[in-house]
């Protein structure tokens, strides 16, 4: 009796133990953080223009003067960042964590110098992990847009590379040896598809499917490389006064980085060749190629070759250099339309349709005070515009006539305490 006893009492602290949750730990962070902007010329960017893509095109008045080559400043505090994390939960083998993030980044646009930022989601995401395979779950970082620069500057080296939060299921699985594997589905809401309604995060809604990416990593003695690909199929027009349309566009965008880290120096590099990259931050669109006889029309992506390197030394003191190159190599097949004006024809809203290439250098300098941090940066960006006067070559999807360049001069600075 006694021996059965203590048999069913150890049975039943096993059985405690392994029902046997721990306890989370909850930590809060943030950054309070001051930009000081000054530019040559206007630029297309968000949040009263400290996020900058690329300068505006010529706009010449009467007496020669361009309306658009003139100096402005700016200096506030709107993307101070907090975010939650829950830590050190564990059930049944699965260690689960998760992160909630936002920052006052909302509600002031390109020229909107006025007003109060609004305090807006960036990251919500879950992960659980047990053994070699990871499972991500929420709003986070597109895979493609993970590894970046190390500017300061709020772009992060827009539109020289990926840059998306967005909705995922995202999987890593570790193979060993440095080698893993990340597979993950995606879906559309603030960096959205471009269409014949706007920015809108329907055409992928209606197309039913969602953005697919996989690819292979590698880590190893301070090397870190990554190779993937990711796939997007979209529906840019669901209905019309005839009913129901089939039409859609599928893009395929191949991607590559690599990473080197060793004592105080770092260096990185990311290219991506996409197809209609503009969901990604990119410069890139589509446009009509064929209108069929049941009025149902065919697409062509515009094509893109984007690059950045980064180099840092240094910890106290960082010395930094990001310089980057875009390539638009027009439409993939000729466009639908006459005389220069295509039939349909969608570029992001970061850019203009007439760019043609751009280059950006940024030199950097950052003096780290334990968690306060001060930095110096100057941004050269660089674009080379088509004429749109003389109308869009149909076959190349490009404004190849009257190539002139247009530069902007940044000089920034930043004040940043982390907590």
């Amino acid at each position: 009796m006694k021996k059965i006893f203590t048999t069913i009492v150890f049975a039943a602290l096993g059985l405690s133990a392994f029902a046997q949750e721990s306890k989370p730990s909850i930590e809060v962070h943030g950054f309070i953080r001051n930009f000081y902007a000054f530019d040559t010329r206007r630029m297309i960017g968000l949040t009263e223009d400290f996020f900058t893509y690329v300068p505006y095109d010529e706009e010449l008045a009467a007496n020669g003067d361009d309306m658009n080559a003139y100096p402005n400043t700016r200096f506030a505090a709107l993307t101070s960042r907090l975010w939650v994390e829950a830590k050190g939960y564990e059930v049944e083998g699965w260690k689960v964590g998760a992160r909630v993030e936002g920052d006052f980044y909302n509600g002031l646009g390109n020229d909107k110098v006025t007003g109060t930022a609004n305090f807006r989601l960036r990251q919500a995401f879950v992960t659980l992990a047990k053994n070699d395979l990871t499972i991500k779950a929420g709003q986070s970082w597109h895979p493609m847009a993970a590894d970046m620069p190390d500017v300061f500057s709020l772009n992060t080296g827009a539109p020289f590379g990926p840059f998306s939060r967005t909705p995922l299921t995202q999987l890593d699985y570790n193979f060993g040896g440095g080698l893993s594997l990340t597979a993950a589905a995606l879906w559309q809401m603030q960096y959205a598809s471009n269409g014949p309604e706007g920015k809108s995060a329907s055409y992928i809604k209606y197309g039913n499917t969602p953005e697919i990416y996989a690819g292979l990593n590698f880590k190893a003695d301070g090397l870190v490389l990554r190779a993937g690909v990711n796939v997007l199929s979209i529906k840019p027009v669901l209905k019309d006064a005839a009913g129901f349309r089939t039409d859609r566009i599928t893009t395929v965008t191949p991607f590559f980085y690599a990473q080197y880290a060793k004592d105080l120096f770092s260096v990185k590099f990311k290219t991506v060749f996409a197809e209609a990259g503009d969901h990604l931050n990119l410069n890139g669109g589509y446009g009509v190629s064929k209108v069929l006889l049941d009025k149902n029309r065919e697409y062509t992506p515009t094509r893109n070759s984007s690059s950045w390197l980064s180099l840092v030394y240094g910890k106290k003191l960082q010395g930094i250099f990001f310089a980057g190159y875009v390539k638009n190599f027009g439409t993939k097949e000729a466009l639908d339309g006459a005389a220069g004006v295509p039939t349909g024809f969608w570029f992001s809203g970061n850019s203009f349709d007439n760019m043609n290439q751009m280059f950006r250098v940024t030199p950097t300098v950052i003096y780290n005070l334990g968690k306060v941090a001060f930095g110096l940066e100057y941004e050269l960006t660089s674009v080379q515009y088509g004429d749109k006067t003389k109308g869009m070559n149909l076959e190349t999807g490009l404004y190849d006539q009257g190539l002139h360049w247009v530069t902007n001069n940044r000089v920034q600075g930043l004040i940043k305490y982390t907590f």
